[in-house]
């Protein structure tokens, strides 16, 4: 047997377990988190987050954002975030380039993530086009065509400054004409009217297929698009205006979490004194705050910023993957969503 033929039996083999996705309507975690409050630990810091996030859906002036950093939506909280845009949970996504384009995009294209049943030599990995996260596989072919679809999106529109959210509405529309999947983030953003934002967007597979746009265009003396990323802050900060009482529910921290939290800071400057602090914050993470930073501040910390009100805010210590599941099923049986109203955040770029 070649080696050709060898290598292509063993990526099979390694590829041979697709990532399934958590369905929180499948089971109801409620008198899970109501015996959680009567503990203590992560376990009580939970079933308070979760009351909150409840808080957030059954207060009538509330939009709430959805905040994800890591990799959560390879591991298997994809289809989770889908539910709570399609029950009209969220009302704006603030993510990573990554979660919203190498995942969430990408499977949306008909691929899959793999569960990792043996992790060899990750050199071993690379030369079989198999790349890892954690203990998950991506084939990198696959995501080469993800980027090569990115490319031609961007070769589709006007050669102007694009924010991510015109960028990510663009996939979403692509999607929607020849998408794979119904469950996904991105194409039920666009069908819904809500706005993604990712103010990391090149730091993701999008910036190859977006690089390779520019350098092409450039050689052949054409104009190219481009990624506004000031346009993003200005929009971001515009939501927050209209919208006045706002939820943030994060996973994760980073760039993604002090993006959204500084449109407060913005919109002071531009002369809203009256703009209200996020009123309720929820963020789920295992990053310490012993170095300063807990993945961009705790939230009683970003109070002292005039970002976050400290009276409705929890912390979670804890894996996200492992806890999402329960605060969505949870927050999804009270069915405090059906009676939302439906902002649209999305139309006011229209």
């Amino acid at each position: 047997m070649t080696n050709a033929l060898l290598n292509d039996s063993r990526k099979q083999e390694l590829l041979s377990k697709t990532v399934q996705h958590i369905d929180i309507k499948s089971f109801d975690a409620r008198p899970i988190i109501d015996q959680m409050a009567n503990m203590s630990f992560t376990s009580r810091d939970l079933a308070r987050a979760t009351s909150i996030y409840n808080q957030m859906l059954a207060d009538p002036d509330c939009s709430i954002f959805l905040v994800i950093a890591g990799s959560t939506s390879a591991g298997g909280c994809m289809d989770l975030y889908a539910e709570l845009l399609r029950s009209n949970m969220i009302d704006g996504v603030v993510a990573t380039g990554a979660s919203i384009v190498d995942m969430d995009f990408f499977e949306g294209l008909g691929f899959k993530h793999y569960q990792a049943l043996e992790i060899p030599d990750d050199n071993t990995l690379r030369s079989l086009y198999i790349d890892r996260i954690y203990d998950t596989y991506i084939d990198e072919e696959q995501l080469q065509a993800c980027d090569h679809t990115i490319y031609e999106i961007a070769n589709s529109l006007d050669p102007k400054g694009y924010s991510s959210r015109a960028f990510i509405r663009e996939m979403g529309k692509y999607l929607s004409q020849h998408g794979k999947k119904d469950n996904s983030l991105v194409k039920l953003a666009y069908e819904h009217d809500v706005p993604i934002f990712c103010p990391a967007f090149v730091d993701s597979s999008a910036g190859f297929g977006l690089v390779k746009h520019q350098v092409d265009r450039a050689k052949e003396g054409k104009p190219y698009m481009m990624l506004d990323a000031i346009a993003d802050f200005r929009e971001l900060t515009e939501i927050k205006i209209k919208a006045g009482t706002t939820g943030l529910l994060m996973i994760g921290g980073g760039v993604p979490k002090n993006f959204i939290q500084d449109t407060v800071v913005c919109a002071e400057i531009l002369g809203h004194e009256d703009v209200e602090m996020h009123k309720y914050a929820v963020q789920i993470t295992v990053a310490d705050v012993r170095d300063g930073a807990c993945s961009s501040s705790t939230l009683k910390e970003a109070a002292s910023w005039g970002k976050v009100d400290t009276a409705l805010e929890q912390m979670v210590f804890a894996e996200a993957g492992s806890v999402m599941p329960l605060l969505a099923s949870d927050a999804y049986h009270r069915g405090h969503w059906r009676t939302r109203q439906k902002r649209a955040w999305g139309k006011l770029f229209a």
